[in-house]
């Protein structure tokens, strides 16, 4: 009878008392995130005012924010295949493998004198996301009838969530997340 290495035995005794044990077969989320990619929207009309648009890098997803003044309360945040521009409906041209439109229930202008709060510097590239590891483009696709617009190009169809910060002061922010992997 041939004996089994002393090393051999060890490895049987651990598994059979449950000291080693394979992993789980689930895939575990990507840094603790359990988004989705499915639409997120809020019907919830606001007068606040769209006023800036910036974006940010984060070790786990980039981050785009919109800066209102006012109370941040309603968007419609959703994968398509071809964002659209308010009022026309003419495509946005985006960079990217995959395009969420992010629709504003606020406009970029002030109601009362009809004066834009928010004009882009440049339509097409709203924020300089070169270098991001999620994000490919930014880009305005209008104000129109209280609803603002914004395209934004990702590598690919991946999660992400939607919220809003109240602050600085009486402002408020919608805050959209994509996260860089599965």
């Amino acid at each position: 009878m041939k004996r089994i290495p002393a090393w051999l035995t060890v490895i049987f005794l651990a598994v059979g008392l449950g000291l080693l044990a394979p992993g789980s077969a689930s895939a575990a989320s990507y840094c603790g995130q359990v988004w989705g990619s499915l639409a997120k929207a809020d019907k919830t009309m606001s007068t606040a005012a769209v006023t800036n648009v910036r974006t940010g890098q984060h070790y786990c997803f980039d981050r785009l924010v919109i800066d209102l003044k006012g109370k941040a309360k309603g968007y419609n945040v959703r994968y398509v295949s071809e964002v659209a521009q308010e009022g026309s409906g003419l495509p946005v041209k985006l960079r990217g493998a995959a395009f969420l439109q992010l629709t504003i229930n606020s406009p970029a202008y002030d109601n009362a004198t009809g004066k834009a709060t928010f004009i882009p510097a440049n339509r097409s590239e709203v924020t300089n996301v070169s270098g991001y590891h999620t994000f490919r483009q930014v880009a305005w696709a209008g104000s129109f009838e209280g609803y603002t617009t914004l395209g934004l190009g990702v590598r690919a169809r991946l999660p992400f969530k939607v919220y809003t910060l109240d602050g600085p002061g009486s402002g408020s922010r919608l805050v959209v997340d994509v996260a860089h992997y599965w």
